[in-house]
């Protein structure tokens, strides 16, 4: 089977040329035998144009120097018709075939660049998504690494107390087990995130998750000597979505709310973590921080990726944010002004009561 293809495949170049060579005898025989005053050499362009599309750009010209060829010797074979007529028709014919050979070759060297540009533009698609997931990775596993070295620093300062603290260095270890296991999922979700796949779904309390994640960056908190308020509404619906993922977009906001009010006094930082319902039954999470906010030329770029306006920060962190919620259906949204802090919000859908 494998070998008859082949072999019809191998053959094709050879119908081509003979099918080719059949009408260039058909028109000269039909071009020379009619008067002068019939232009058939014109359906040499026929000829040309079945021929563009599988031959050489060299090919397709020594053809048309043969349709001309053949045109010039049909003048002077014809012997009927007046041969003036038949001079005028040759010089429209040899135009006509010259230009659609002219004309012919522009239009594939044009496909060809279009063609050559959209495989730039999809290799630098590429490079740009690989960029992108490279940079994301090294974004949110960064957290879950810096844990792990609290822990183990926490680690061993219980074991070198005088006696050691064994209950203490093993919940440290317990949390350094945690974090690893955490980083591990997180780049299965951004690896999974990358490749456009359908979102882990568990149903979950986002006040519970929303706890862990201020949790983890309590050391943040205590460190920078900031003021939180946790105001988490009661009785929320649960929501279905990946719970690792949600975390991480909190973990970040919380992180970035931080960094925002390094330059103000340390007695003014307050950050409030707050949760509700909106009138559309959706769970709202919300983190504000008394910084010095932004402008809105700011934060219409906030959300690009690789924009930031940290001189250490990858510009990564909110485009993924908003990558997970627009994935689990929700929506996210920033509101700032110079002097009046930052809120950042996100809303996901309530889970049904028959979703498991």
């Amino acid at each position: 089977m494998k070998h008859a293809m082949f072999s019809k495949e191998q053959n094709r170049p050879k119908l081509r040329a003979a099918f080719i060579a059949s009408l260039l005898i058909c028109i000269f025989v039909a071009d020379t035998v009619t008067n002068f005053e019939i232009a058939f050499a014109v359906f040499y362009i026929a000829v040309i144009l079945i021929a563009i599309g599988f031959l050489s750009t060299r090919g397709v010209v020594v053809l048309a120097s043969i349709c001309i060829g053949l045109t010039v010797l049909s003048l002077f074979l014809t012997r009927r018709g007046s041969f003036e007529a038949g001079l005028f028709n040759c010089g429209i014919s040899t135009c006509a075939i010259g230009i659609t050979t002219y004309l012919a070759l522009k239009t594939v060297a044009a496909q060809a660049a279009v063609y050559d540009a959209q495989e730039q533009f999809a290799r630098m698609a590429r490079l740009t998504r690989l960029g992108e997931l490279t940079a994301s990775i090294a974004h949110e596993v960064n957290q879950p690494l810096a844990g792990m070295a609290t822990s183990a620093d926490a680690c061993r300062r219980w074991l070198d107390h005088a006696p050691p603290n064994l209950e203490r260095a093993r919940l440290a270890a317990e949390r350094i087990v945690s974090d690893a296991k955490r980083a591990s999922d997180v780049i299965v979700r951004v690896r999974r995130l990358a490749k456009s796949e359908p979102p882990h779904q568990e149903r979950f309390d986002l006040n519970e998750a929303a706890a862990e994640a201020v949790g983890m960056a309590e050391h943040e908190i205590e460190r920078n000597s900031v003021s939180l308020q946790m105001n988490l509404a009661e009785d929320l619906p649960s929501v279905m979505a990946d719970k690792i993922q949600i975390q991480q977009v909190i973990s970040n906001l919380l992180l970035n709310a931080i960094e925002a009010m390094t330059g103000v006094p340390s007695f003014k930082r307050e950050l409030a973590v707050s949760s509700s319902r909106d009138d559309e039954g959706r769970v709202v999470f919300a983190v504000a921080d008394s910084g010095s906010g932004m402008k809105q030329t700011t934060i219409d770029h906030l959300f690009e990726a690789f924009w930031t306006t940290k001189e250490s920060g990858m510009g990564i962190g909110l485009t993924i944010s908003r990558s997970i919620i627009e994935a689990h259906g929700g929506r996210i949204s920033v509101t700032s002004a110079p002097r009046m802090g930052t809120i950042v919000q996100f809303s996901l859908p309530a889970a049904e009561e028959n979703e498991t």
